[in-house]
């Protein structure tokens, strides 16, 4: 390994061609031109005494070094994010960005209204919303504010319960006028069109139980998208799971089988302890924790 210690460029480059694949892929995701994010790439690989890539027909693999380095290469990624975000926050006021995550139907379905009322109250803040299923880690900071339906275990982060969304089975009603409302899961199970997941994920091996028969062979249409599975009750294909509160702002949709499924979720709004203290963190925590909570309780009447 050379004496100099390589820059963070280096490993953003590195970073760009793990993700897309290629030289002119990298380039292009990151507004480099090719040369260069080929200069970076022999560069790292001149300074760590290692070979990062090997050439293949559908452009450039990563060599096992390279795939044992990447977590570490991503952790810089995010807090060389956080810096910015800490940096752009200085200065009097509520300024700067949050960066939030949360599940897609939350960040889509739920959020929206809440951060529009946020950006009204502090127009100097920007909102960074990253939607996924994947939980992030808060430690390495990928992100600021984070819900979680899982209450989250390390001491140095703070989070606030703010209540339970209720899962529920649901339809469009003229697809129950069609086929019927089922009065049983054996009813369910032979007359109708079920949506649901495709891949098993921990979440849902964790609620198989809450889940009864609703199994993967059951589903006439899979899809690991939550989004996608509730587009497709709103368009009447079947049955599927989506939030009760959500259901209940659509008039065409009705519950179906309430007293024999309903999955709770708890729900967390979570941040590092170290940024309590920062005014575009202590802002936005409030208005997503306050925001969700009124939505759980709308949805409880």
């Amino acid at each position: 390994m050379a004496d100099a210690e390589p820059g963070w460029e280096l490993y953003r480059s590195f970073l760009g061609v793990l993700k897309e694949g290629s030289l002119s892929g990298a380039a292009r995701a990151l507004g480099l031109t090719q040369p260069t994010v080929g200069r970076h790439v022999e560069a790292l690989e001149q300074a760590l005494g290692l070979s990062l890539f090997t050439r293949s027909q559908l452009g450039l693999a990563p060599t096992e070094a390279a795939l044992a380095l990447a977590p570490y290469a991503e952790t810089l990624a995010a807090t060389a994010a956080a810096l910015l975000r800490v940096a752009e926050s200085q200065g009097d006021g509520v300024r700067g960005t949050v960066r939030i995550t949360a599940s897609e139907v939350i960040g889509v379905e739920v959020l929206p209204p809440i951060l529009a009322a946020l950006r009204e109250q502090h127009p100097a803040l920007k909102i960074e919303l990253g939607l996924t299923n994947r939980v992030e880690d808060l430690l390495k900071r990928e992100a600021d504010i984070a819900v979680r339906m899982v209450r989250p275990s390390q001491d140095v982060l703070w989070a606030r319960r703010v209540g339970a969304v209720e899962l529920g089975l649901h339809a469009r009603e003229d697809y129950l006028a069609r086929h019927g409302t089922p009065r049983s899961f054996g009813e369910l199970l032979n007359g109708h069109a079920i949506i649901g997941f495709d891949r098993e994920t921990a979440f849902l091996r964790g609620a198989r139980k809450a889940l009864g028969p609703l199994r993967r062979d059951a589903f006439s249409l899979r899809a690991d998208s939550d989004l996608a599975q509730l587009a497709a009750i709103r368009a009447g294909y079947g049955i599927g799971v989506c939030q009760v509160g959500l259901a209940r702002r659509d008039a065409r949709l009705v519950r179906v089988l309430p007293k024999a499924f309903s999955l709770p979720l708890e729900t967390w709004v979570t941040m590092h302890m170290d940024l309590r203290d920062n005014p575009r963190c202590r802002v936005a925590f409030e208005a997503v924790a306050e925001g969700l909570q009124g939505y759980i309780e709308g949805e409880a009447r």
